[in-house]
């Protein structure tokens, strides 16, 4: 697989391609059913797989006041996208200039101009162009006038019926509710952060934590405390993350801290891949030291029953 920085002005076109194009923020269950489709399409007609998504997120170039959080950040959604065969991504930086072109032009001189399209496919509820005039049923009139193929997919259901999409799936992430949130990406949801230095307070208590420094403007999970694993160079490692101000200290700026199960070494600067399993309860204030002390204990033994238990569901 290959990555390709904005379509335009390339000297050559890309090969004959099957296209499919959105941000694809979390890669969900819907978005996998639409790459699963174009990549089924192109090996049926001996083309090449081309995601085209947008960096950055239309909305915080058109409406920032309105724009949301990431699920993921650019590098995780590469990488998921990778993950699913396809052979090219191009990421298309968004700007107002490119949302200024109408549908019919975003085709004939954007696509068309530097991709040989032997096919479209894209989610029902798509939009496209300026004014966000291009739908699904524009999509496929033009691919009538200009030659290509057009498959819809969606909508894609999760195991209760209810659409799956990015508007849900940030709702339940932001509420804590990681098992719901797993349910819709058919995977755990995954926090990456590089470990910086902390308080070390963690450490005087009896259980050392990695403080995570996170991207900016990524989603987190409601505040709390989570059973995970995580992945330490290529190790995976059971662990409790605390998500919040830790208020028994009187904390105020939110902070992000993995404690990994009977681990032992330094993991300062390392980059800690933690994907977040269940939600154990949510942030509290104790009486002192020791009381959180046993709080954190006990959270640590009921960590360990519940991802054993997942294993071996």
């Amino acid at each position: 697989m290959r990555i390709v920085r904005h379509l335009a002005h390339r000297p050559t076109r890309l090969p004959k391609s099957v296209v499919t194009l959105g941000n694809f923020d979390g890669v969900h269950l819907g978005h996998q059913a639409i790459v699963r489709t174009a990549v089924a399409k192109a090996r049926a007609l001996a083309a090449r797989t081309v995601v085209l998504t947008f960096e950055p997120h239309p909305i915080e170039v058109l409406a920032p006041e309105r724009a949301p959080l990431h699920i993921q950040t650019l590098h995780d959604r590469l990488v998921t996208l990778r993950g699913l065969d396809v052979n090219v991504i191009v990421l298309q930086r968004f700007t107002r200039a490119f949302a200024a072109l109408d549908p019919e032009a975003f085709v004939r001189d954007f696509l068309l101009r530097d991709v040989d399209v032997a096919g479209v496919v894209v989610g029902d509820n798509v939009s496209f162009g300026r004014g966000r005039a291009g739908s699904s049923a524009v999509l496929r009139a033009l691919g009538e006038r200009l030659g290509f193929g057009v498959d819809v997919v969606g909508p894609v259901a999760a195991a209760d019926g209810e659409r799956v999409s990015s508007t849900r799936l940030r709702a339940l992430i932001e509420a804590g509710d990681v098992r719901g949130a797993r349910a819709l990406l058919g995977r755990p949801y995954t926090l990456r952060g590089r470990v910086v230095v902390g308080d070390r307070r963690g450490r005087t208590l009896g259980f050392p934590t990695a403080n995570l420094h996170l991207r900016r403007r990524l989603l987190l999970p409601a505040d709390g405390v989570y059973a995970v694993t995580a992945d330490v160079a290529g190790r995976r490692h059971d662990g409790v993350l605390n998500i919040g101000i830790r208020p028994t200290f009187g904390g105020r700026r939110r902070t992000v801290e993995v404690h990994l199960l009977d681990f032992t070494g330094d993991l300062y600067r390392a980059w800690l891949v933690v994907d977040v399993v269940e939600r154990l309860r949510g942030e509290m204030a104790f009486s002192g030291p020791d009381a959180l002390r046993a709080a954190i204990a006990a959270d640590v033994t009921r960590a360990r029953e519940l991802l054993a238990r997942s294993r071996g569901e």
